[in-house]
């Protein structure tokens, strides 16, 4: 019964805050293809403006992603996948679904600790993301990490709010699943594409560090 609630409680912590933060993140990242540099420095300039913005942090998305990664990785070590024997489409869903949740926790670590951390410890401020992520995917092989990152989150994402619908008993039956299976991909293709189209304008000399000296911390960490 103990394990059941933990599942309950790691699927609702999938969708909601995560889902949401997900969102979130796409959003705010594809400013910078809608705005160029200052509309992204404008998003998030607005999200830093938020009322009791470290504790949102802290209890919308710190503590459930610690609880959603750790247990999704128990998870995921507990499995016990099955497509050689029965190559089915939700067969393969299924090992995705734990294959891109480790790799996207590992990301979201490696990503907040070359921004968010980077400006808590005062090496680089919140205006200067935007030159951070020029400099981070500029070199080939941590733009390849990233692009394995952002389509591993989207599909774990969205494959995992169409599993959330079926454990939560909102899909019930098969048509309502295939549909459901349908809206979930459709989402996946749609949050990947917008995450890619950010990286791919991270890159461009628009958001080039103009103080190049202060990321020199970042450029130690990941060279």
């Amino acid at each position: 019964m103990k394990g059941f609630y933990s599942r309950k409680l790691h699927s609702l912590l999938g969708v909601i805050p995560l889902g949401f933060f997900i969102l979130e993140h796409m959003i705010t990242n594809f400013s910078a293809v809608e705005g160029g540099s200052q509309g992204f420095k404008d998003s998030v300039a607005f999200l830093n403006s938020l009322p009791l913005v470290l504790v949102l942090e802290i209890f919308g998305i710190w503590l459930p992603l610690l609880y959603h990664g750790v247990y999704g990785l128990y998870i995921a070590f507990q499995a016990k996948p099955n497509n050689g024997r029965f190559q089915t489409e939700r067969n393969l869903r299924y090992l995705l679904q734990r294959v891109t949740g480790g790799i996207a926790f590992v990301f979201v670590i490696w990503h907040v600790y070359e921004t968010r951390i980077q400006v808590a410890l005062g090496n680089v401020t919140h205006e200067e993301l935007g030159a951070v992520m020029h400099d981070i995917v500029n070199q080939p092989v941590f733009f390849a990490l990233y692009l394995i990152g952002v389509v591993s989150a989207a599909f774990h994402f969205s494959n995992g709010l169409w599993s959330f619908m079926v454990s939560w008993g909102i899909t019930v039956g098969p048509r309502a699943q295939r549909v459901s299976s349908f809206i979930c991909m459709g989402l996946f293709t749609i949050v990947s594409i917008m995450f890619v189209w950010s990286l791919f304008t991270f890159r461009s000399t628009e958001f080039q560090a103009e103080g190049t000296a202060m990321l020199q911390t970042v450029k130690a960490f990941i060279a």
